[in-house]
């Protein structure tokens, strides 16, 4: 830390601290280091952050660190999350055509009508392209991200307090915003590009489990038409078809939200509380850092992107995260119930049912980044039992009983009824009920007639031929005129 300039000087002053410190950021962000020193090198810095390599990314990444240790804040500067998103958002491909959702959209609806009580939201569903989601969903990204962000700022800070020589430490509070801001704005960068390439991977506004959209018009359902497009390759099906499935999907979750006016927010806020509940282990980073080689990039990436500066659950974040797990369950354990029976009369929705399962299972990279990120993995590891429960009530009770569920969060199946279906059959006083028969459609109560032998000849009254004929007249003969 500049200790030759100033030997013999241990009362050095804070500025002239303050001052050091400054050129050795700037060398840092300005690659002063030179090739033979890869621990100076933008290049080098980015690939351990995780972050873009190419000239044009880099240059605005670097940018945004300078204006950040120039113009230090006590808050993170978001609008780099924003403008970083939006410029991945905007490369890699076509919007596509928004024509396929919107003729999609009315059918789904019909469909739902017949399948569920929930009533459709009063906003019209939309086809958006991947900018438009990046710009009506970025916020939400940002409220989940914030609290994390404050706790590692905090924690850096803290630590590099405690490590610094003594002639420093009067210069902390100078530097302290500096460096806050220069952290701020690096973990701004990596969401941005977290969102960013999210909007090339979704399809849907509820492809990620949680209510990204809020404000007027926006909560009808959304469908991003080259992610469906995206979707849709490699898939044996035709691609109008798996629209109307994404579609009808989509307008499922969009009607629940809606619905349920406590979901978003009781949802929202469970995430908001376990990343506000993270505290960074300040001891484990220094360990870490000090069997780390700085020219060793390929460790320093595994590094960040193995999670490993995220420390373990603590109990109250392990009760959290299986509240938490156990509600993204329920929500897409219904909204499969509701979809499988919404589009039995699409063909291939099977399998496309079994590719959305899948999908949602895997995750994508940049929901897996956002793991890393935040330390929470939004995915519904329970999805399957929770589906079989929602089918059991509606067998027992009926559609209305099993929609009836959402009315108040006390309600809901918790996580040992997920485990013992019977526990909540005995809570809704459906132990004893025998599972209701399926209503048949007129199609299939003629069908049974017909295999019953009991469908009315075609020289019924109802046919072309006259009362009492058995249809079997000769061929050329005119049947018998009913009498005036």
């Amino acid at each position: 830390m500049g200790a030759q300039d100033h030997e013999g000087t241990p009362e050095a002053s804070g500025d002239d601290a303050f001052n050091e410190l400054q050129r050795m950021l700037r060398d840092l962000l300005a690659g002063g280091g030179g090739p033979t020193d890869p621990s100076f090198d933008p290049a080098t810095l980015a690939q351990a952050a995780g972050l873009p390599g190419d000239p044009a990314a880099l240059q605005g990444l670097f940018a945004s660190l300078q204006q950040a240790m120039q113009n230090p804040t006590e808050g993170i500067d978001w609008s780099i999350t924003r403008r970083t998103a939006i410029e991945i958002a905007g490369g890699g491909g076509p919007s596509g055509d928004p024509a396929g959702a919107l003729r999609a959209f009315p059918v789904a609806s019909l469909w739902l009508d017949e399948v569920t009580d929930v009533g459709q939201a009063p906003d019209a569903p939309r086809a958006i392209t991947r900018i438009e989601w990046v710009q009506q969903s970025v916020d939400t990204w940002i409220s989940l991200a914030e609290p994390v962000a404050d706790s590692i700022a905090r924690a850096l800070t803290d630590a590099l307090t405690g490590q610094l020589p003594e002639e420093l430490s009067g210069s902390i509070t100078q530097f302290g915003p500096m460096l806050r801001s220069v952290g701020g704005a690096l973990f701004a960068t990596q969401l941005g590009q977290i969102v960013g390439k999210l909007s090339h991977e979704v399809a849907a506004g509820g492809d990620v489990g949680i209510p990204l959209f809020a404000g007027p018009g926006r909560e009808g359902g959304t469908l991003i038409p080259s992610g469906v497009t995206s979707f849709a390759t490699g898939l044996d099906q035709d691609a109008e078809a798996v629209t109307l499935y994404l579609a009808v999907r989509e307008l499922a979750h969009a009607r629940l939200f809606r619905h349920t006016k406590w979901l978003r927010l009781h949802l929202i806020t469970a995430v908001t509380d376990y990343a506000r509940g993270m505290r960074i282990d300040t001891s484990h980073i220094e360990e870490l850092a000090r069997d780390l080689d700085p020219s060793d990039t390929s460790k320093i990436q595994d590094l960040v992107s193995s999670g490993a500066l995220i420390p373990p659950k603590t109990p109250e974040q392990e009760a959290a995260h299986q509240r938490l797990e156990t509600m993204l369950a329920l929500i897409e354990g219904w909204v499969d119930v509701v979809t499988a029976a919404a589009v039995t009369r699409l063909p291939g929705a099977d399998a496309i049912g079994e590719m959305v399962r899948r999908r949602r299972a895997a995750g994508g990279p940049a929901e897996h980044a956002f793991s890393t990120l935040v330390g929470l993995e939004l995915r519904p590891r329970r999805q399957r039992e929770a589906a079989a429960v929602w089918r059991l009530v509606a067998e027992r009770g009926g559609t209305a009983r099993r929609d009836d569920l959402w009315s108040h969060p006390d309600l809901l199946p918790t996580a040992e009824e997920l485990d013992h279906p019977a526990r909540l059959l005995e809570r809704l006083g459906l132990a004893g009920v025998e599972p209701a028969a399926s209503e048949p459609d007129d199609f299939d109560r003629e069908l049974a007639l017909l295999l019953d032998g009991d469908l009315p000849s075609a020289g019924s009254d109802t046919g072309q031929f006259g009362e009492g004929d058995s249809g079997e007249n000769r061929r050329g003969e005119e049947p018998t005129p009913p009498p005036v």
